[in-house]
């Protein structure tokens, strides 16, 4: 785990200034603690600069120093990640006649593309960004995992070319121009994040999930090499599926327990985390050390939860309280974020991590379970909407009448509050509907609180397109199916993924996800969909399987979320803030919002009229962004 850059210039006589290279590097120190390195080669044609901040997990030893290059030197690569199934790669290496000088997965990625080409990215298990400059093909590959577990940026322009793991580290480089990309804000207000390619900086781009990028002589091609297949079912009984699922699960936990350096789990005594220390604890010869988050607020806080799965299987438990006070560390998460980023979860994200990494170094956590076995409360939702359209005409309109005159909640938990939003997005089609219940700001938001100018500069249907690419039914994939591939391709790699690859990384604390292992994945996608939500059971076929090894209460108990209590922090201990933050004459000069709407907002908030605790989340990570990054 660690963190990578790299220039390439083509202009003749401009070189790699070596500076500046350390100072794209150093801005990653601490997703690198343990070591760093740079590889510069400055040629007539091209010129190159590789950089690398490590944290060692696998091979402590200085043979994992990297830049690191064949026994010839003609190739040379950078890596972020792990690859679960290196040793495997390595003995079928050596059968081949490779010689191995160290005991790092990233001497097997050198010999594999070597072998492979750049069809290396096909025999790796794990989560990875790297690099490889190919000397005698003058030939650059960029490669990232399959699911978006590790991250990658590049810029590409007059003969100039960069990239790196963070916003921080490529700004360093000197070549971006800091413009922001108002499209980029157009979909950060409707998802709360910026999907790939786009970034906030017009000429800044993320390397999508599952896809390679190749640069020779100045000519820049990405091509995606792996995705899920939903279309092909396989015929299989219940019984078969659950051995399957529990067989993958337990493989995929197994190789993430390899590691030169101590181990533990986070855990929200939610099925997926619980499942992950009950097989951890299986698996391991020693106690499993699990760490947790909780709130003061009762509506948020599932420690008693997690207790319950840590005396279950006698971990070595350690718990942390988040309070108000916790946003001190917004400025450094914006820092570490580098674009706009409205998940408040990673707060405690942060928080679990930090403390996480007082006693170990790498956490396994449950993340890509609900989106493999459809655990979110919306795809229940999405079938009963269908149910609700097929009603007659006579019996919705009852019901919406009914409903329109039912009490506003301002807790997102009050089931009245639900059946409203519910019947509100019910009529609309599949892509709007799941549109409207993910999103932040929806369209009828947007127009009355965003700005002319800004509306006029950005197409405001794009976030819908890009839904409905997956929801609308273009593809042979069933209702079900459908949703977890939108999840799949959006709401996971770009906010989860992300939020905890940064929260970790923070902290110099590496996070594994056996959820995400692509074979699991793989087989998830080929059940049929009634083994995933089964007369509105969501994640039928796991609950199935992990019946008896996780306590029933654990099993069956509501999806609560991550979320910090931010609406009863705005109007108590935070409203000062909100309000000097939203409404200064810096934020309005924006040009993005109507400034008598977003005191409407603040307001309608604080007054407890209305519930606007998401939306205001988001402004204020727009503003602390633009107050870091622009001003």
């Amino acid at each position: 785990m660690c963190g990578i850059c790299g220039i390439i210039k083509y202009n003749a006589g401009e070189g790699v200034d070596r500076p500046v290279l350390e100072k794209m590097r150093d801005a990653m120190r601490h997703r690198g603690p343990d070591d760093a390195g740079i590889f510069i080669n400055n040629g007539d044609k091209v010129s190159l600069g590789l950089g690398h901040r490590r944290l060692s997990i696998i091979d402590l030893s200085s043979t994992g120093h990297q830049p690191m290059s064949n026994e010839s030197g003609t190739v040379w690569t950078v890596f972020n990640g792990e690859i679960y199934n290196y040793r495997e790669l390595r003995a079928a290496l050596e059968k081949k006649g490779y010689r191995f000088r160290s005991q790092s997965d990233t001497e097997s990625l050198l010999y594999l593309y070597e072998e492979y080409g750049e069809d290396c990215v096909r025999y790796l298990r794990g989560m990875f960004a790297f690099a490889i400059w190919d000397n005698s093909r003058r030939q650059l590959l960029l490669a990232r995992d399959r699911l978006g577990k590790k991250p990658l940026l590049y810029y590409n322009k007059n003969g100039r070319f960069c990239f790196a793991s963070e916003f921080r580290s490529i700004l360093e480089s000197g070549m971006i121009t800091r413009e922001v990309n108002y499209e980029a804000i157009n979909y950060y207000l409707t998802f709360g994040y910026i999907p790939s390619p786009l970034t906030v900086y017009k000429d800044v781009f993320k390397l999508p999930p599952a896809h390679i990028l190749t640069l020779r002589d100045n000519d820049m091609r990405i091509k995606r090499y792996w995705q899920l297949d939903y279309s092909e079912k396989i015929s299989i009984s219940e019984e078969d599926a659950q051995d399957e699922v529990i067989r993958l699960l337990r493989e995929a936990v197994d190789i993430r327990l390899r590691s030169d350096v101590p181990l533990g789990a986070f855990l929200s005594g939610g099925i997926d985390s619980s499942t992950v220390v009950a097989l951890m604890s299986q698996l391991s010869d020693r106690k499993v050390k699990t760490f947790s988050v909780g709130f003061e607020e009762g509506d948020y806080d599932e420690l008693k939860y997690a207790r319950r799965i840590a005396e279950r299987f006698s971990t070595d438990h350690n718990e942390f309280i988040v309070k108000p006070k916790a946003l001190d560390v917004l400025p450094l998460l914006v820092e570490r974020y580098g674009e706009p980023y409205a998940d408040s979860s990673c707060i405690p994200t942060y928080y679990v991590s930090r403390d996480t990494r007082q006693y170990v170094t790498v956490a396994l956590s449950g993340d890509g379970g609900d989106e493999s076995f459809a655990g979110y409360e919306r795809y229940q939702a999405m079938l009963a909407a269908q149910a609700y359209q097929a009603m007659p005409g006579a019996v919705k309109y009852a019901v919406g009448a009914v409903a329109a005159f039912l009490p506003d909640s301002l807790s997102h938990k009050n089931k009245i509050r639900r059946i409203r939003r519910f019947l509100d997005a019910a009529p609309l089609s599949a892509g709007r509907r799941y549109l409207r219940w993910v999103s932040v700001f929806d369209d009828g938001l947007k127009k009355t609180t965003c700005s002319d100018d800004f509306l006029n500069m950005v197409r405001t249907d794009n976030p819908i397109k890009l839904i409905e690419s997956y929801i609308g039914g273009a593809n042979s994939a069933g209702f079900i199916d459908r949703l977890l591939m939108a999840d799949v391709n959006t709401y996971l790699p770009e906010d989860l993924l992300v939020k905890m690859d940064i929260a970790s990384m923070a902290n110099s604390l590496e996070a594994r996800s056996p959820f995400l292992d692509h074979k699991l994945m793989e087989f998830a996608a080929k059940l049929p969909e009634q083994y995933k939500i089964r007369r509105f059971t969501k994640k039928y076929i796991l609950k199935k399987a992990i019946g008896g090894v996780i306590p029933r209460e654990n099993i069956h108990r509501s999806k609560m979320g991550f979320g910090l209590p931010v609406g009863k922090w705005f109007r108590g201990e935070l409203k000062r803030f909100l309000k000097e933050t939203l409404l200064s004459p810096s934020s309005f000069k924006r040009g993005y919002f109507r400034p008598e709407a977003i005191k409407d907002m603040v307001d309608a908030h604080i007054n407890q009229k209305k519930d606007y605790a998401f939306q205001l989340w988001s402004l204020l990570m727009l503003e602390l962004w633009h107050r870091q990054f622009i001003d």
